[in-house]
């Protein structure tokens, strides 16, 4: 099963990559190493904005931590023009969560994207992780996650 059509079965679908939102490139390859800039919880339903802690539960926030990683994917094969087949491995996500000084669990925010990756990806979607908690992101978001991953 592709990739594709995993993410379809699981429910979801591949979304077409966001424009960057400021001055950077959405994708970078460096030989066969690919860095995907932070991708927001940003689908057809409009961004996902809020602080954990405050007004946004895990529960809400996994599922953003979710689109970001579809963003991510979107990416790799749109931006960066890479199959999502010939993804050899995830090497490292960096995970950002919108939180008040108080809040812990950023890393179960985080397992919406690593155990969907996983889901998708087996073995080849196991990766290293950072998750942070940051005052504020990018126009507001609750969540953003960056990707470092390995192509043929």
């Amino acid at each position: 099963m592709t990739p594709e059509e995993k993410i379809k079965e699981l429910g979801f679908e591949l979304p077409a990559p966001v424009a960057p939102l400021a001055s950077y490139v959405p994708a970078q390859r460096v030989g066969n190493v690919l860095h995907i800039s932070g991708q927001l919880p940003m689908d057809s339903e409009g961004l996902r904005k809020g602080t954990l802690g405050k007004d946004v539960g895990v529960e809400e926030a996994q599922k953003a931590a979710q689109i970001c990683a579809l963003n991510i994917l979107g990416q790799i094969k749109s931006s960066a023009g890479v199959e999502l087949g010939d993804i050899k491995q995830f090497i490292k996500l960096g995970i950002f969560v919108a939180s008040t000084p108080d809040f812990v669990e950023h890393h179960l925010v985080g397992n919406g994207a690593s155990d969907l990756i996983g889901e998708i990806f087996g073995d080849v979607g196991k990766h290293a992780r950072a998750a942070v908690g940051v005052s504020a992101l990018p126009l507001g978001a609750m969540v953003e996650i960056e990707a470092i991953v390995e192509v043929q």
